[in-house]
């Protein structure tokens, strides 16, 4: 797999530049359209959320806009993994017809949408950056913190996803049953509220939740400017670990089958 991608990496990278271009082509705004949805998401749940949440950060009541700060390192990088794992789901189905008409490596498909989904996200990421720079509360150094949590998150997302995608081609239910679960994942994630604003016995309910710690670990590094608890992502490394495994060996093993399925 590993070969073929370096083998079709021009491929890869001309069918990402030409989904960006294409889908704001004929905009006026071009590019914006991209941030405006999730950024529209950030203003509400930062207006509806700032004052009934502020009491749940302890230790942060001085800090300018803390629970946008907060509510930003998860909603972003949720983003970024719900938007991967949608697109990875039906990634397969999307492009029937470009797998029955052509001939290349099927492992193409999953990493356009990985590139496709970062640079959204990296457009999305920098105005945040930008907007802790202005209201001077810079991460400084602690900001390499997120390369390995960017990575760890990746490679999970694909392991799912490619996994997840293949199954889909053969059960159609997967696609509907995964983004049900995807929202109540969501909101099961302490990103809109705090660990703190919980009962006790939720608190203890949320070690099974693997995002739970990688959110955390992102709203650590940006609000308290400090390192993360790495150890405590043991449990999604082992995840990641488990569903590469699993999504390629399923992959591997489905991926002769695709177009007749298709």
């Amino acid at each position: 797999m590993f070969r073929s991608l370096w083998a079709y990496r021009g491929f890869v990278w001309s069918s990402v530049l030409r989904e960006f271009n294409g889908k704001y082509r004929e905009s006026l705004f071009g590019a914006f359209w991209s941030v405006a949805s999730p950024l529209t998401m950030i203003i509400v749940y930062t207006v509806i959320f700032s004052q009934l949440m502020r009491a749940t950060l302890p230790g942060q009541e001085q800090v300018p806009f803390a629970f946008s700060i907060y509510l930003c390192a998860g909603i972003i990088t949720w983003g970024l993994f719900a938007e991967m794992l949608a697109r990875l789901n039906n990634v397969f189905l999307e492009h029937g017809n470009l797998i029955k008409k052509s001939n290349f490596p099927r492992i193409c498909l999953p990493a356009i949408v990985t590139l496709s989904a970062l640079i959204n996200f990296g457009i999305v990421f920098g105005l945040y950056l930008a907007f802790l720079a202005i209201i001077g509360h810079w991460p400084g150094w602690m900001v390499l913190a997120l390369i390995p949590l960017l990575a760890l998150q990746l490679l999970f997302t694909i392991g799912l996803g490619v996994f997840l995608g293949t199954l889909n081609v053969f059960f159609r239910d997967v696609g509907q049953l995964t983004g049900v679960v995807l929202q109540f994942w969501f909101w099961l994630t302490p990103i809109v509220y705090t660990l703190p604003a919980l009962p006790e016995g939720v608190r203890s309910a949320m070690q099974y939740n693997p995002m739970q710690p990688l959110m955390a670990a992102y709203q650590t590094i940006f609000l308290v400017r400090e390192m993360p608890d790495f150890t405590s992502l043991a449990p999604l490394a082992v995840l990641t670990v488990l569903f590469l495994l699993l999504g390629a060996h399923f992959f591997l093993a489905r991926v002769g089958e695709l177009v007749d399925e298709l």
